[in-house]
């Protein structure tokens, strides 16, 4: 009995494991929709990233540039040893109508011989001007009261700022767009792939009764490997797609930001998308070229430029900053010209600089009529780049239609001489004909689709239909 209970208890023991096993390889699956994954790109799509990155490291440097005119402090320390100390003394030095008492050091003698008047003399005690190893703190506070550069360069960091989050919203824009094409892409392989799985379906069973049927005599083997053939051919092209599908799986993958072992499942269907390609679509959709991301990008430029200008132009301007400086020695001198407190303001006027700050001035005139010509060839380019794919989404819809309603006649006329075949009735170059007609019809149908599908998506991103707008 005990080895009954042992046995039973490591059942449950690879039980629980096996369970919890598939608990984690489950939780480990990452199911998303087209919305899900354009979401989880933005989050951790490296360009993405690297774009946040760089609108914080605008904001720091928007702090950066406000500090400039905040008050600084600043403490230094300054050792030093002095090898010979300069000294000096103040002698006693004077007239007297009396000699004085003899004091040692003193000197002293009648001016004239009879005069009574006597001069005396006495050197002073020495004093040191300087201590030998001295240690000197000095605090210096500064304010920056008037200053046009700096006033024209905390407008230019905060402008540039606005430009890294306009590049920001760019590169997710693209991001999503790339995810939507990559994503469509997958899934019209994947219904490529199962039009294909359940033609193969068929394939398979008309072999196998053509087989049977020679296996007794009823038909001869030519119709059998003719079948086979056919067969191969789309045995092909579906492990071609399945090739395809992993290279493009991946690309979605990089795209996501995620590892390549990720298990990664797409739940949009392919149907739902393709409901929502139709003409009302264009007809419900305005187009105003200043809300689009690359607009927005050169009327930045164009305020860069501006203030580039105002900056050359602040350069002739005057300025003025204020400071205060306290000075503490650890050993003082006995005598000492050193002033503890001093409090001043500063004032740097630019006079000459033989047409230097002209020539800088001039070339960013130059520089700002560069950036409006630039703006109205982006304008124009963007309302191009609409037209162009507005025109592209109507043709795709069209050829689209098109080819999905001849894909649908070439396999009815396929599955029909099928049927002649097996019954002898059809030949089988006709067979391999309207096989080829029908695999071409199929390639041409998901192609359009997929047209389709990219056509929408660039629109989506031109209309600003997703990101962070």
């Amino acid at each position: 009995m005990k080895w009954i209970y042992n046995g039973l208890l490591v059942l449950i023991g690879v039980f629980i494991s096996f369970c919890t096993y598939s608990q984690e390889t489950k939780s480990d699956t990452l199911k998303l929709s087209l919305t899900d994954a354009q979401n989880y790109a933005i989050q951790y799509n490296r360009s993405v990233q690297s774009a946040k990155i760089d609108v914080e490291s605008a904001k720091k440097k928007v702090w950066e540039t406000t500090a400039i005119g905040l008050p600084q402090a600043s403490l230094s320390a300054n050792y030093q040893h002095i090898f010979k100390v300069p000294e000096f003394s103040l002698p006693m030095v004077g007239l007297s109508a009396t000699p004085l008492p003899l004091i040692d050091g003193l000197q002293q003698r009648e001016t004239s011989p009879g005069s009574g008047v006597w001069q005396y003399y006495m050197e002073g005690e020495k004093l040191s001007m300087a201590v030998q190893d001295n240690t000197t703190f000095d605090l210096t506070v500064s304010q920056l009261i008037f200053s046009g550069e700096y006033i024209v360069g905390l407008q230019a960091s905060k402008v540039f700022k606005e430009l890294s989050e306009k590049s920001l919203a760019k590169v997710e824009n693209q991001t999503m767009e790339n995810v939507a094409n990559s994503y469509y892409m997958i899934k019209v392989v994947d219904e490529n792939i199962s039009v294909l799985s359940q033609s193969l379906e068929v394939m398979d069973k008309t072999y196998n009764d053509l087989a049977k049927m020679n296996e007794v005599g009823f038909n001869e083997e030519t119709d059998v490997d003719q079948i086979k053939i056919n067969k191969t051919n789309i045995e092909i092209l579906i492990n071609s797609l399945n090739a395809q599908k992993e290279i493009l799986t991946k690309l979605l993958k990089l795209q996501l930001g995620l590892d390549y072992s990720q298990q990664l499942v797409l739940t949009e269907k392919l149907s739902d998308v393709i409901e929502k390609c139709n003409l009302g679509f264009i007809g419900t959709q305005e187009f105003n070229v200043e809300n689009t991301v690359d607009m927005q990008l050169i009327n930045t430029q164009v305020k860069l430029s501006e203030l580039s200008l105002k900056r050359e132009k602040s350069t002739f301007l005057p300025t003025i900053s204020g400071f205060y400086k306290h000075q503490e020695q650890l050993n003082e001198p006995s005598f000492s010209f050193a002033m503890k407190d001093i409090a001043g303001i500063s004032l740097s006027l630019p006079i000459f600089s033989s047409g230097m700050k002209m020539a800088k001035v001039s070339q960013a005139k130059l520089s700002l009529k560069q950036s409006q010509l630039n703006k109205t060839n982006v304008e124009q380019s963007l309302v191009m780049e609409y037209d162009q794919a507005k025109s592209d989404y109507l043709t795709a819809f069209s050829s689209y239609n098109m080819n999905k309603e001849s894909m649908e006649l070439s396999k009815k006329i396929y599955d029909k001489t099928i049927i002649k075949y097996t019954e002898g009735v059809a030949s089988s170059f006709e067979l391999t004909q309207n096989q080829g007609q029908y695999l071409t019809a199929q390639s041409n149908y998901f192609n359009s689709m997929l047209q389709l599908l990219q056509s929408k998506a660039k629109l989506d991103r031109i209309l600003k239909k997703y990101g962070n707008q």
